[in-house]
């Protein structure tokens, strides 16, 4: 499968941005620039929108054929874009090592859905805005639903 485009604003949403200057979300994370872009990147750097927009494309095609490789069972394309996002997010080890997946291809749909509010931490802290994504994650997961409804984005450091 491929990450539709309402997958992709799902991304552009809980990334914010495109930020043009590299800044580390958290104390604990990478610096990041973009949306999301972690790759490479330094203090002190910059970049043009449409530089942004390029590695955000680049970017999302490493989460989306891990969800290719990963996920055993058949899945819609709803519930494809909430995974590539959530993988996105947390890495394609974690993805691959989590209980999510492993619910998930034994055919155990709803222990998969409770999976994501897990993985609303970092640094070992809880973050209302990993929480607000992963809520949209699992709607998006179980109901299809409309994420674009919520108040503007923000980095996750100020959520």
């Amino acid at each position: 499968m491929d990450y539709s485009k309402d997958g992709l604003h799902l991304t552009e949403y809980f990334e914010g941005g495109p930020f043009l200057t590299a800044y580390k979300p958290l104390p604990t994370d990478n610096w990041t620039i973009g949306y999301g872009h972690t790759i490479g990147v330094h203090e002190g750097m910059t970049c043009t929108a449409e530089e942004a927009d390029q590695w955000l494309q680049e970017d999302v095609k490493w989460a989306a054929n891990a969800v290719n490789l990963y996920v055993k069972p058949g899945i819609t394309q709803d519930e494809f874009d909430a995974l590539v996002d959530f993988t996105f997010n947390v890495g394609i080890t974690a993805f691959k090592n989590s209980t999510m997946l492993a619910k998930l291809n034994d055919n155990d749909v709803q222990g998969a859905i409770d999976e994501f509010e897990k993985w609303d931490m970092s640094g070992g802290q809880h973050v209302a805005g990993l929480l607000r994504r992963r809520n949209a994650e699992r709607a998006l997961f179980t109901l299809g639903a409309d994420f674009s409804k919520e108040a503007e984005p923000q980095p996750e450091s100020a959520q």
